[in-house]
């Protein structure tokens, strides 16, 4: 069987940049290399489209063993526009600047069979990537332009899992042009602490837990520099649960597992800086009656919000037993501390297998959608 050519999209314009690098190199180097040519395609944070002809990861993500300086290799080939026709990337070669080039070099023209998008974060997780790589036609891992925008607004996400009927904590939302509430205003209906969020972002940046009026006043400000649009969420006091799902019209849902965290909260350092910021427990120790709940909570949502391929459902158990959700991840890490391989290796999928059955199921979904009709004849 000839081997298929897949473009991992990684980097990006969000505050998530690094992790999406981490979890890049990671998947290139388990990826099956016995069914799959893996091509690197990174993003750089101003948004410019950088190329990796093929060859190992570690030239092209440099420090990669140091999650806090891990980044792109300055590389002289892009401009990595999806195109429709035999080859769907355009790659164009720079010049040295002092070099005469009476007229651009025609690009180089690549053929990719699908895109793993390993994108965190807004301008990649949310719907944006996944647009411009329906409009080119050509298949990719992952959730569709809505699961993916829907999974990253936690406002709207929030609002749709509470239209279905599925259990949620409360919650408010503050926009930037609206009046600043005090803290006494949000915590008579949310309790203290309360928690402030940036809507569309994820891996905890931008996150407060706050008490008190000053603390708050602070948090709006951390917040609002990374959305304009901000959500408040009550403490809720439980066991952090956290559950894989991987599918399209008849997902399968992974064994639990709960995180511990060793800080506040589990923040953004806890999740891919500090080893030590939380315990992972694999699987959770639940009842079987807790775990079928969850489960199926689980599935409802990944449906609910209209998501493919995969995702990670995260919960709240409360002290009084209730199964919350909290959010969902359309495009979760796939770093070395991360839940969403590790749930799967504990429920009998490896890492490399699992990044084979997500190909699969991005391939299977395009081609049942380019059955469909788009016009009149």
């Amino acid at each position: 069987m000839q081997k298929l050519k897949v473009g991992i999209i990684c980097g990006g314009k969000s505050a998530e940049h690094e992790v999406s690098l981490q979890s890049a190199k990671n998947i290139y180097e388990a990826m099956d290399k016995e069914k799959f040519i893996p091509f690197l395609i990174g993003i750089e944070k101003n948004g410019r489209w950088i190329f990796k002809p093929p060859g190992g990861a570690g030239d092209f993500i440099l420090d990669s063993e140091d999650p806090a300086k891990i980044h792109l290799a300055p590389v002289n080939y892009d401009a990595v526009l999806p195109s429709k026709g035999e080859g769907n990337f355009l790659i164009y070669r720079n010049r040295p600047a002092l070099e005469p080039s009476p007229r651009p070099e025609a690009p180089e023209v690549l053929h990719l069979d699908v895109i793993f998008p390993v994108l965190h974060g807004p301008f990649g997780e949310d719907g944006t990537v996944q647009g411009l790589l329906k409009l080119a036609e050509i298949p990719f891992v992952g959730s569709g332009v809505l699961g993916s925008a829907a999974g990253m607004d936690k406002d709207v996400m929030k609002r749709l899992l509470r239209d279905g009927g599925i259990p949620i904590g409360k919650f408010m939302v503050l926009r930037d042009w609206e009046p600043i509430l005090s803290f006494a205003e949000v915590s008579e209906k949310l309790g203290t602490p309360v928690f402030v969020k940036p809507c569309n972002m994820g891996s905890s940046v931008g996150i407060s837990k706050v008490h008190d009026e000053e603390s708050f006043r602070r948090a709006l400000t951390t917040a609002f520099a990374y959305d304009t649009k901000l959500i408040l969420e009550e403490n809720i006091r439980g066991r952090e649960i956290e559950c894989s799902v991987l599918g399209n019209e008849d997902p399968r849902v992974s064994l639990p597992g709960e995180i511990r965290a060793h800080r506040d909260f589990y923040s953004y350092e806890a999740k891919y800086i500090d080893a030590a910021g939380a315990a992972l427990e694999i699987p959770a120790k639940l009842s079987p009656a807790q775990v079928r709940t969850i489960k199926t909570l689980a599935v409802k949502t990944f449906q609910v919000l209209e998501c493919h391929g995969l995702s990670r459902v995260d919960f709240f158990l409360t002290e009084d037993g209730r199964a919350l959700v909290n959010e969902i991840n359309t495009m979760p890490g796939f770093t070395k501390i991360s839940m969403y391989p590790k749930l799967w290796e504990a429920s009998g999928i490896s890492y490399t297998e699992l990044i084979t059955r997500l190909i699969e199921l991005a391939l299977a979904r395009f081609e049942k959608e380019k059955k469909l009709k788009t016009s009149h004849g």
